[in-house]
């Protein structure tokens, strides 16, 4: 069965196509049956069960409650993205497995009104489930956030994110000590940390004894630096070689079709769409 991870997937998706703009741009990958499935399985859901999403509440409530259909509906293309592969496990974030729950429910549904077809896929969970922004520790770190110190991006330069770990929001305590509750600033320092050296979050702590929060924050930035290195070398390699990506876009996008054509023509005949 496909292990399938959608929103990674999608990240990787929209870096390729950066690379690609200007009137030479490789065309988006064809896999028409990720949105007519979508529109399948939005007809099997209620407008309440995707306004109580916290994500589609968070996000209207930015927005001043201008969001669009677009945006409620989203984790329904997600789903159909999920199903259409058939997939038994996604590895995603803590801030996904409501969604994940949307996507086993309408799974559930499809197969109570049609007959046993889609497995019900379980999440993957990492031992970092979330990393929280470093300007409001109290929230995810987003790519969407204005405050551009708040997100790590692995395409930035060394400079950059010594620049966003020395503004991170911390507190007034020197000390370094894992306290997500009273100490949400240093914790995700901590966190971020053991996330990108291996270690646990307990022998970073012990590791960093004796150090001041200022001095930790440039410890824990050259870490980062350290990690993203090599994918960045990769990154600038790729650049170098747009034929390559878009042979992998359009190999990509054959080998996705082969896969999600035939589990959607037997969606449409079970829903008895000709």
């Amino acid at each position: 069965m496909a292990l399938f991870s959608v929103w990674k997937a999608r990240e990787c998706w929209r870096f390729i196509r950066a690379l690609h703009k200007g009137p030479a741009a490789t065309p988006a990958p064809q896999v028409p049956e990720h949105t007519q499935l979508s529109w399948i399985l939005t007809c099997l859901v209620r407008l309440p069960r995707l306004q109580h999403l916290h994500q589609w509440k968070a996000k209207a409530a930015k927005q001043k409650h201008d969001g669009t259909v677009g945006l409620l509906t989203y984790p329904v293309l997600q789903a159909a993205d999920i199903l259409c592969y058939k997939s038994t496990h996604v590895p995603v974030g803590e801030d996904q497995v409501q969604h994940m729950e949307l996507v086993q429910d309408l799974a559930r549904s499809f197969n109570q009104k049609y007959g046993e077809f889609f497995p019900l896929p379980k999440s993957i969970l990492t031992s970092m489930k979330k990393v929280k922004s470093l300007r409001d520790p109290s929230a995810k770190m987003s790519k969407s956030d204005p405050d551009k110190l708040a997100t790590v991006r692995i395409t930035d330069s060394p400079e950059e994110i010594v620049q966003k770990f020395r503004k991170a929001v911390t507190d007034f305590t020197s000390e370094v000590t894992y306290e997500p509750d009273s100490r949400a600033g240093v914790s995700n320092m901590v966190a971020i940390h053991a996330a990108v050296s291996g270690l646990s979050v307990e022998e970073v702590v012990r590791s960093s004894a004796g150090m001041d929060t200022a001095r930790y924050k440039l410890l824990v930035a050259d870490a980062v630096i350290e990690k993203f290195a090599p994918i960045r070398r990769e990154i600038e390699k790729l650049k170098m070689d747009k034929d390559h990506l878009r042979k992998v876009l359009l190999v990509g996008s054959a080998k996705a079709k082969d896969l999600a054509s035939p589990v959607f023509e037997e969606v449409k005949k079970l829903v008895g769409i000709l």
